[in-house]
């Protein structure tokens, strides 16, 4: 569903991703662990064509992004660190906007707030504007989003972070979800221990260059600590 092939973006004499060699299918919750500046970013940026490559292509649903940009984004949900929301809106506002904005016209009312139900914003919450979300809430209909748009995949961009433990392991709960949903999730994030536990997948980037990748359920915590802690070296 998302493939790299020979991915590089420069910025003059700086190599911001080297070559990136990058296959992520249905089912898979794929997470790129690296320091900033690593290319972590740069890697969504270029999936989502927010910028265009140096070299090689970024292909969603086997589409180059760049000669198909409206087309691939029809497959394409995004949940960047802080999901931007139109903070004088209620939740179902919010929903209803972007639910139409990707072609979904068909959402009854009861069907949007049962979107808001599965990812477990509470009732209380439905009506009232985003401005008085928090972060975890705002991440929630951000999912639910994706859901109502029918994204076959997820590109997210430090999703967790600032989030307390419980709303943390409630957003990795709903990944899973849409995993099992068949969507395919490219996750870029510095916590370890939720990559982990989440991730099918994991890939550790440095200076723009992907340096192993390993599957979670060959690697225990400590493993994955170590490794990662290797290649930052």
């Amino acid at each position: 569903m998302l493939e790299a092939i020979k991915l590089k973006k420069t910025y003059g004499d700086f190599e911001a991703l080297k070559g990136l060699d990058l296959k992520i299918n249905a089912g898979d919750i794929y997470c790129l662990l690296g320091a900033n500046g690593a290319g972590k970013s740069t890697t969504i940026n270029l999936f989502l064509n927010f910028i265009d490559p140096s070299e090689g292509q970024a292909k969603v649903n086997g589409l180059d992004v760049t000669t198909h940009p409206l087309e691939t984004k029809k497959f394409l949900a995004y949940i960047p660190e802080t999901v931007m929301l139109y903070g004088n809106l209620t939740g179902l506002e919010n929903l209803a906007y972007f639910a139409k904005l990707g072609g979904h016209n068909e959402y009854s009312d009861s069907d949007l707030r049962n979107f808001l139900k599965h990812v477990g914003l509470q009732d209380g919450a439905v009506e009232k504007r985003v401005a008085a979300y928090s972060k975890g809430m705002r991440q929630k209909v951000g999912v639910a989003i994706a859901l109502a748009k029918q994204a076959k995949a997820l590109l997210l961009d430090e999703p967790t972070s600032g989030l307390d433990p419980k709303a943390s392991n409630e957003f990795s709960e709903l990944l899973k979800q849409l995993q099992g949903g068949g969507a395919a999730i490219l996750m870029a994030t510095h916590d370890l221990f939720r990559a982990k536990e989440t991730g099918t997948r994991i890939g550790i980037m440095r200076e723009g260059r992907l340096m192993q990748q390993l599957s979670t359920d060959e690697v225990s915590h400590a493993d994955l600590e170590r490794i990662y802690l290797e290649h930052m070296h």
